[in-house]
C-alpha cells in the first residue's frame, strides 16, 4: 500500500478523534467575489477587477418567496467576501447579490449593482460543516471608463417621404396635320471604293529581360515550446506532482522561492516567518499547521493553474488566514481536510518539454 495513502488514514482517524473528544458543533461559510465593471458590458472581460468595501447581502427565501433569513458583509481588499452562518442553516434556496452602497461621491467607483443575483452551490460537506461559493457578482460606476471600447452608432433612419398627390394635366385638344407632300429621293451618285492598303505589322522590339532569380531564403528561429495549458480544464494535482522539476512549466503567478508572507499575507507570515519558501511550505507534514500550510499551497497553485478547481485563489488565501486567525487547532484541523479532499482530485499534468 501507497505510504501516502497510510499517512492520510493515520490524519483523518486522529481527526475524527479530535472532533469526538472536543465536541463538533455544525456551520457554513459562504465565499464569493465581486468585480468592477468598468465598462459597463454586463459581463467579466480584461478590463475588471476585483473591488473591495462592496456590501453583498445574501438572502434565503422559503417556498411562497418569504424571506426567512438576509445576512450582510462587506468584500475585503482582496474583493472577496466570507460569511459564517452557526448551526446547519438550510442555504439549497439562497442568493447573493450586491446591496445598495448608497449615493456614489466618486463617478469612478463602483458601487452600482449589475447582473442577475447568484444562486448558492454546496462545494463542501463534512461533519456538520458546509462550504458555499457563488458565482462572481459584478458592481459598475456611474460612467463607462474612457479606455473601454465604444459601442457601434445607430444608423440614422431618413424620415419616410409623404406621397405628393398628382394632379392630371387638362386635355389638350388634338388637331391633325395636313398631310405632307410626297417627293421623289433624290438620286445617289455610286461611288467605288479604293482597294484597301495592307500595312506591314508593328516590330516588336525585343528587350531581353534578366535572369530571375528565387529570393534570398531566411531561416526562422524554432518557436520556444508552449506549455500545456489545462486551465480552462478541471484540474487538481498533490504537492508531491508540484515538487517534481518536469512539472515545473505550470507554476503560475507564484514560484517555488515565493515567499509565504507574500503569497498569503502578514497573517501567515507571522506565524510561519518571512523567510519560509512556497518550496519549503510543500514540504510540511508532522503536525497540524504545518498540514495547513501545505495544502493550502497546494490549493493555491492548482487555483491558479485550473479554472475549474473548487476554490479560487482568493477563498483559498481567505480560509487560511481565518483558520489562523482563529488561533484554534480544531479550525486548523478542518480547513486543512477541506483542502486536502479538494486536492484529490484528477491532474492533468503533462511532462513539460
Amino acid at each position: 500500500m501507497d505510504p501516502n495513502h497510510n499517512n492520510l488514514l493515520i490524519f483523518v482517524a486522529f481527526f475524527v478523534l479530535c472532533l469526538a473528544t472536543n465536541g463538533v458543533t455544525g456551520y457554513a461559510t459562504v465565499t464569493g467575489s465581486v468585480f468592477c465593471d468598468q465598462c459597463k458590458d454586463g459581463e467579466r472581460s480584461l478590463f475588471d477587477f476585483p473591488v473591495s468595501g462592496i456590501k453583498i447581502s445574501v438572502t434565503c427565501a422559503d417556498e411562497n418567496g418569504q424571506v426567512y433569513m438576509s445576512r450582510e458583509e462587506t468584500t475585503n481588499w482582496l474583493g472577496g467576501y466570507v460569511m459564517r452562518f452557526d448551526g446547519t442553516p438550510d442555504l439549497s434556496n439562497c442568493y447573493a447579490q450586491v446591496s445598495d452602497n448608497g449615493v456614489q461621491q466618486d463617478p469612478s467607483s463602483c458601487s452600482i449593482a449589475s447582473g442577475p443575483a447568484q444562486k448558492l452551490k454546496l462545494m463542501f460537506s463534512f461533519f456538520g460543516i458546509e462550504t458555499f461559493a457563488a458565482d462572481a457578482l459584478l458592481a459598475q460606476p456611474v460612467q463607462p471608463s474612457s479606455f473601454c471600447p465604444k459601442p457601434p452608432t445607430a444608423p440614422v433612419m431618413p424620415p419616410p417621404q409623404v406621397p405628393v398627390p398628382v394632379k392630371p394635366h387638362p386635355k389638350v385638344p388634338v388637331i391633325s396635320p395636313d398631310p405632307p407632300a410626297t417627293l421623289p429621293p433624290p438620286k445617289v451618285p455610286v461611288i467605288s471604293p479604293d482597294p484597301p492598303t495592307t500595312l506591314p505589322p508593328p516590330l516588336v522590339p525585343v528587350i531581353n529581360l534578366p535572369p530571375v532569380t528565387s529570393p534570398p531564403q531566411f531561416k526562422l528561429p524554432p518557436l520556444p515550446q508552449i506549455p500545456p495549458m489545462p486551465f480552462v480544464e478541471p484540474s487538481a494535482c498533490s504537492h508531491q506532482l508540484w515538487m517534481k522539476p518536469e512539472y515545473r512549466c505550470y507554476w503560475r503567478a507564484i514560484g517555488p522561492d515565493t515567499k509565504v508572507a507574500v503569497a498569503f499575507g502578514l497573517v501567515a507570515g507571522r506565524i510561519y516567518g518571512t523567510d519560509m519558501t512556497v518550496r519549503e511550505a510543500l514540504d510540511g507534514r508532522g503536525e497540524a499547521y504545518k498540514t495547513l500550510l501545505r495544502e493550502a499551497t497546494t490549493a493555491l497553485l492548482n487555483s491558479y493553474n485550473s479554472l475549474g478547481f473548487p476554490y479560487n485563489s482568493v477563498a483559498v488565501i481567505t480560509y487560511t488566514n481565518l483558520a489562523l486567525l482563529g488561533n484554534s487547532e480544531h479550525d486548523v484541523l478542518m480547513t486543512a481536510i477541506r483542502f486536502i479532499k479538494a486536492n484529490s482530485g484528477t491532474c492533468r499534468f503533462t511532462v513539460c518539454n
